[in-house]
């Protein structure tokens, strides 16, 4: 079983900007950072067999955020390519720690975190944390696979 803490599992996937993405002055808007690195997060969830959202043994199981954060270096625009590195950087017993990184060509023009926490989802839309089960730890710290749709 793999151990708590430190994953530095790495994740990259692109992402074209969207004229709809920028704001203004033609630049991307800081609030479609956070889309992006979630996009990034479900690409690599289901690299590994897994979502956000899924049944396990029966139960469903999602990931609500409960930390987000972007700290921004330099301007993205609408036709740019963003690389988006996506590291699983810390697994805990109920909880995901990732970071991204956001690249145009070689610059680092972003660079955000996001936590999110396993949890039960009942049928009355509550939710109630829950330990990662093991398939799932392992899932995630396992290289890509190809799993069916």
């Amino acid at each position: 079983m793999a151990e708590l803490g430190s994953a530095g599992i790495v994740f990259e996937t692109q992402r074209r900007v969207e004229f709809a993405d920028t704001d203004m002055a033609g630049v991307v808007h800081f609030s479609r950072f956070f889309v992006y690195m979630e996009e990034a997060e479900h690409a690599f969830l289901r690299s590994r067999g897994l979502s956000v959202v899924m049944y396990y043994h029966g139960q469903e199981l999602g990931w609500p955020r409960v930390a987000a954060s972007c700290e921004y270096f330099r301007p993205a625009f609408f036709e740019d390519v963003l690389t988006i590195r996506l590291t699983l950087a810390k697994v805990g017993r109920k909880s995901l720690t990732y970071t991204a990184e956001f690249y145009r060509n070689a610059d680092l023009i972003a660079r955000g975190q996001m936590t999110t926490c396993c949890c039960l989802m009942h049928p009355d839309r509550q939710m109630t944390p829950t330990e990662l089960p093991a398939e799932l730890r392992e899932r995630l710290l396992s290289p890509a696979q190809h799993y069916p749709s």
